[in-house]
């Protein structure tokens, strides 16, 4: 009974989206093995699955699959647990002394839900207001997509985008809002489509009534070209 219980316990985690910590649980040897080598792994453990489901990997579309799921887990859509792969954010003097707001809204979020490894996708609104130094633009898209790219609660990724960004930028000034899809939601369990998640950090001046009532509002303002 002890085990049902643990069994039911781990599902109720999953379909309610808990998570345990604000960093991403990784085992001490988690770089052991080269990018190589994981997807020599992972293509036999594919092959597995598709085999016991009943497929013919013999059939041309299918027996070049384990392979390319492979390849798209440790290259692209879980790369973001690579540490060489995180994104060198140099920042400079803020010489023409801005001293307002900067935000950047709209940044493409695609990432995966780690209960179920479905994709998570939709839009993350990153601002920061500069003590003395400000980062390029695109940095900040960077750092959402480093993030975004591992297994995910929308909630940590939220947290570790203003973690980063306060630690680039050396200050607690910066906030970001995410409005994501997660099809652990919208294909099955429940499979509600039309429904999305909206998770919030905000650091520092952020906190205060007006300034993140500022941030809000810019996030809402039509910027279609």
């Amino acid at each position: 009974m002890k085990i049902d219980g643990d069994f039911n316990d781990i599902d109720a985690i999953g379909d309610d989206h808990i998570s345990s910590s604000s960093e991403t649980p990784m085992r001490d040897d988690a770089f052991r093995l080269s990018k190589d080598e994981k997807i020599e792994i992972i293509k036999d453990d594919v092959r597995h699955i598709m085999e016991t489901l009943g497929l013919d990997l013999s059939d041309d579309s299918l027996k070049g699959t384990p392979n390319r799921v492979a390849k798209m887990f440790v290259n692209e859509i879980f790369g973001g647990l690579d540490p060489d792969k995180k994104p060198s954010a140099s920042t400079f003097e803020n010489k023409y002394k801005y001293g307002e707001m900067l935000v950047e809204k709209n940044i493409t979020v695609y990432s995966t839900c780690e209960h179920h490894l479905l994709p998570i996708v939709g839009k993350a609104h990153v601002a920061y207001i500069s003590n003395g130094t400000v980062v390029g633009l695109s940095k900040m898209n960077r750092i959402v997509d480093y993030f975004a790219k591992r297994p995910q609660v929308q909630e940590r990724l939220t947290i570790q985008i203003v973690r980063e960004l306060q630690k680039v930028l050396n200050t607690d000034d910066v906030a970001c809002v995410i409005d994501a899809k997660h099809l652990c939601v919208n294909s099955r369990g429940i499979r509600d489509i039309e429904s999305s998640t909206v998770t919030s950090e905000f650091g520092g001046k952020f906190k205060e009534k007006e300034t993140r009532r500022e941030f809000l509002d810019y996030i809402q303002l039509d910027t279609k070209f």
